[in-house]
């Protein structure tokens, strides 16, 4: 059996995993090599899937920040034909990941199919499905049903799996008082169980023996955070950080169990907070990289919480998150559809790219000088294919100024020709150029 992706790196092999995510990245292959042998980095990549339609990709500090779509059916809609086509759209837009979160009928087709048509690293949570297998009665899980359905899944070829095995029964009393309880699905699930049998998290007491079933086929360690606040007054509090340092303590098993290791991070946190809280997981989980659900900054806006967490994606990816989950805008009111998917995959776009160039990071902000030229020159069209999104761009522009004689116009319908301050501006240098000239000829005159 071949080595995972850290177990090679630490022996100082070069896969062609990493390879790949030098030559995507930019990066010499050395540095993905040792941020991967340091656990900073991880390539999901699940041998199944791996041998068949995956491009390799990595999530770390120190590559370009990513972002995750989720899709996936539920109890109440949704189609295997209606799932294929959030993935297409999630991944023509850009997104680095996507989970497949189904919860309804027919998830093994589902996931069957996704896989199989996903040159992307999907994800899941295993617990749903289990779930749905019980009947939905979570009280008669045992640890068994729960590693048989991760090795199902890992069988299959899914290259990162959330497992919520830091929420201990220790800490269930800290979420007593909170607004919004535990908004995790897997966390609260969890707690069910916990308090029913009154025992210890038995995905807990598993944690070996589901790093054996990882590691056979280099399944990615997704820690959830199954305490993670969901809304902005249960944010940093002593629940979410209790599990966060159970999740640092998992994080250090997980490496040396020879398995990649990522953690997920808060959902709802204001803004004066994501910075200590990007740090405190840094700090806690000795850098490994940090997957976050936004975070949302602001509680007040559903129907329009792909901004409020974009806002949140952008300082947290600014400030060390090395991915970011997309929030769509029926989040808290609906399963998303194709143009759900495509809002917040563009919005979460923005944030990672947003967040690269405030990390400095090589040639992020290339793209950006390139369009502002363009934009300068009132090259439209090359303002179009600069774009996240080309189409509604040029259907934005197209709206008022259709006509093709409108592509080499030096103005938009917003100013018009006497007002555009771009064009205005070409005239002060072209009257600045001919007056140095005049300026020069009456001198040697």
């Amino acid at each position: 059996m071949s080595k995972t992706q850290i177990l090679a790196a630490r022996a100082g092999e070069i896969t062609p995993e990493m390879e790949r995510c030098a030559q995507r990245e930019d990066l010499p292959v050395e540095t993905i090599r040792d941020e991967v042998a340091a656990g900073r980095m991880v390539i999901p990549a699940n041998k199944v899937h791996a041998a068949g339609a995956l491009d390799p990709m990595c999530i770390g500090v120190a590559a370009k920040c990513k972002i995750n779509a989720n899709i996936g059916n539920s109890a109440v809609t949704s189609n295997i034909g209606e799932e294929l086509e959030k993935l297409h759209t999630a991944v023509h837009y850009g997104a680095d990941t996507v989970m497949d979160l189904s919860t309804g009928k027919n998830i093994d087709e589902i996931r069957k199919q996704i896989i199989g048509k996903s040159p992307v690293p999907i994800g899941t949570v295993p617990i749903y499905q289990m779930l749905e297998e019980l009947g939905g009665n979570i009280e008669d899980m045992n640890a068994q049903h729960f590693l048989d359905m991760v090795e199902h899944q890992a069988k299959q070829g899914v290259d990162y799996m959330t497992i919520h095995c830091g929420v201990k029964l220790e800490h269930l009393h800290l979420s007593i008082n909170r607004v919004t309880g535990i908004v995790s699905r897997g966390g609260s699930l969890i707690a069910k169980w916990m308090m029913a049998h009154n025992k210890q998290n038995p995905l807990y007491d598993a944690f070996d023996d589901l790093c054996d079933i990882m590691r056979e086929y280099d399944v990615t360690w997704s820690l959830g955070d199954g305490l993670r606040p969901g809304s902005i007054a249960d944010a940093s509090d002593d629940a979410q950080f209790a599990e966060l340092e159970v999740l640092g303590e998992l994080t250090k098993r997980g490496k040396e169990n020879g398995t990649q290791v990522m953690v997920e991070g808060p959902g709802h946190v204001p803004m004066h907070q994501i910075q200590m809280n990007m740090e405190k997981q840094a700090e806690l989980c000795e850098g490994a990289p940090f997957y976050v659900l936004g975070p949302l900054v602001t509680d007040i806006a559903p129907g329009y919480d792909h901004i409020t967490s974009a806002i949140g994606a952008a300082m947290a990816g600014w400030h060390g998150a090395a991915m970011l989950c997309y929030v769509t805008p029926k989040e808290h009111l609906g399963l998303p559809n194709e143009e759900d998917v495509k809002q917040g995959v563009i919005a979460y776009k923005i944030s990672a790219h947003a967040a690269d160039v405030a990390r400095g990071r090589k040639g992020a902000q290339d793209r950006d000088d390139a369009l502002s030229k363009a934009r300068f020159e009132f090259d439209w069209n090359e303002q179009f294919r600069l774009s996240l999104d080309p189409e509604t761009a040029q259907r934005y522009h197209d709206e008022t100024l259709p006509q093709d004689t409108f592509k080499s116009a030096h103005f938009c319908s917003m100013c018009g020709p006497k007002y555009c301050s771009m064009k205005i501006t070409e005239d002060i240098r072209k009257m600045a150029k001919e007056k140095q000239i005049v300026s020069l000829d009456s001198k040697q005159s």
